[in-house]
């Protein structure tokens, strides 16, 4: 791979990146109502898992999720239950929910969060088998090796900017904090967060 290679696939990436989407949301979400250190964790849970689609692509087992539609919504609905869980959970612990300067859960479970989320989300794992290949040389080497490299890069870029997302919500969140009647409009975000996110990806398409 030569280095004109790379830093297109790392401007590509980093567009795709802050580009307007579920995982953008989200970490904002967390970051206003929980504080930086849970978007900030959690956003380094859901990069994390992109190791795990980065590592399916270069063996060649995403590309189980094109040929098989029964794999593709295994995976698909246990990624909407789990979101829905959390919903639910939420919404059953509303104490969790309203805005507070930090989150009380542990580190270990803000990142595993994330991580689960990331992994059952079968439309990561066929979009990083349909990209990751793009930026492959064919004579430069071992390309399950390239697309690993790929992979990390991506993950790197990811953690970078999300953290950055984490960190100015955080900062809004802190600002609301002083606003107590903005604030009580943020009791049932995270909740409708959650649930918007489950039912989205129930009900998208291959």
């Amino acid at each position: 791979m030569t280095a004109s290679l790379l830093l297109y696939f790392l401007g590509a990436s980093v567009v795709l990146t802050v580009t307007p989407g579920p995982d953008n949301i989200f970490v904002i979400t967390q970051g206003i109502t929980h504080g930086r250190k849970t978007a900030i964790i959690t956003a380094l849970g859901m990069c994390s898992g992109l190791s795990i689609h980065t590592t399916a692509a270069a063996l060649g087992i995403s590309a189980i999720f094109y040929s098989s539609v029964i794999a593709f919504n295994i995976v698909k609905f246990a990624g909407a239950a789990y979101l829905l869980y959390l919903a639910c959970k939420t919404l059953k612990e509303r104490s969790s929910v309203k805005l507070s300067p930090a989150d009380d859960q542990p580190i270990t479970a803000l990142f595993k969060r994330g991580f689960i989320m990331n992994v059952l989300n079968p439309k990561i794992a066929m979009f990083f088998l349909a990209f990751l290949p793009q930026f492959v040389a064919a004579n430069a080497g071992s390309i399950p090796l390239q697309m690993l490299i790929l992979g990390f890069m991506f993950m790197v870029q990811g953690v970078i900017i999300f953290s950055l997302i984490g960190y100015f919500s955080g900062t809004i969140g802190n600002f609301l904090l002083t606003r107590p009647k903005i604030s009580k409009c943020f009791d049932f975000v995270t909740a409708g967060v959650f649930a918007s996110l489950g039912i989205r990806l129930a009900f998208s398409a291959r």
